[in-house]
C-alpha cells in the first residue's frame, strides 16, 4: 500500500511540473498578451484627398513596385509580390489597403496599411521502393525520385516601421503627381476657354 502511495505521489509532482512547463510555453506564446491597442501611426496615415483618389495612388504605388494586384475596389486596395531569398525558401508579402474619409466633406482619408508575410520552405522527401530478391528475401533502396513540395513555415504581419513609412511616401508622391496633373489641366482649360 506504501509503495502504491509513493508512485501515486511521484505521478503527481511528474504531473505538476509538466504542467508547470506547459503554463510558461503558453504565455510565451500567447501573442495575444503581447498585443496592445495604443495610438500608433504605424499602420496609418492622413492624405490631403478623398479615399477613392487616395486608394487609386495606393494602387498606382504597388504597381510600381512590381506588386499583382488581387482587388482594386474604390476604397480597398491589395496587392501581392513573391520573393525567393534561397533555392529552398519562398516568401509572399500581400499588402491591403484600405481608405475611409476622415472630414465631413470627404476632403481628407485616412489609409490604413497592413502587409503580411507568409514563408514557404521546400519540403524534401524521397521514395523508397522494396525490391523481392530470391534468396535473400525482400531489399528496400532509397528511390531517387521523390516528391518535393513548398510548406508554410510561418505567416506574420510585417511590423517595420520604416517598410511602412516608405509606402506612405510612395503614396504621397502619386498624389502630388496626381495634383499637379489636375492643376495643369485647369490651366490649359481656363486658357481654352479665352
Amino acid at each position: 500500500m506504501a509503495g502504491w502511495s509513493l508512485v501515486a505521489a511521484l505521478a503527481l509532482a511528474v504531473s505538476g511540473c509538466g504542467s508547470l512547463d506547459r503554463d510558461t510555453d503558453s504565455h510565451r506564446y500567447n501573442v495575444v498578451a503581447h498585443e496592445t491597442f495604443g495610438s500608433s501611426s504605424t499602420y496609418s496615415r492622413l492624405f490631403d484627398a478623398p479615399p477613392e483618389r487616395a486608394c487609386e495612388a495606393a494602387r498606382r504605388a504597388l504597381l510600381s513596385q512590381g506588386y499583382l494586384i488581387n482587388v482594386a475596389k474604390g476604397k480597398e486596395v491589395e496587392g501581392q509580390k513573391s520573393f525567393q531569398p534561397a533555392t529552398d525558401n519562398h516568401q509572399i508579402i500581400t499588402i491591403r489597403v484600405v481608405c475611409a474619409a476622415d472630414s465631413k466633406d470627404g476632403k481628407v482619408t485616412l489609409g490604413f496599411v497592413s502587409a503580411l508575410k507568409d514563408t514557404y520552405n521546400l519540403k524534401k522527401s524521397s521514395n523508397s521502393a522494396s525490391v523481392g530478391v530470391g534468396a535473400l528475401g525482400s531489399l528496400s533502396l532509397p528511390f531517387s525520385a521523390g516528391n518535393d513540395s513548398m510548406v508554410k513555415v510561418a505567416s506574420e504581419t510585417v511590423s517595420s516601421a520604416t517598410f511602412y513609412d516608405s509606402f506612405f511616401d510612395l503614396i504621397k508622391s502619386y498624389l502630388r503627381q496626381d495634383d499637379e496633373l489636375r492643376q495643369q489641366s485647369l490651366t490649359g482649360d481656363e486658357e481654352f476657354v479665352e
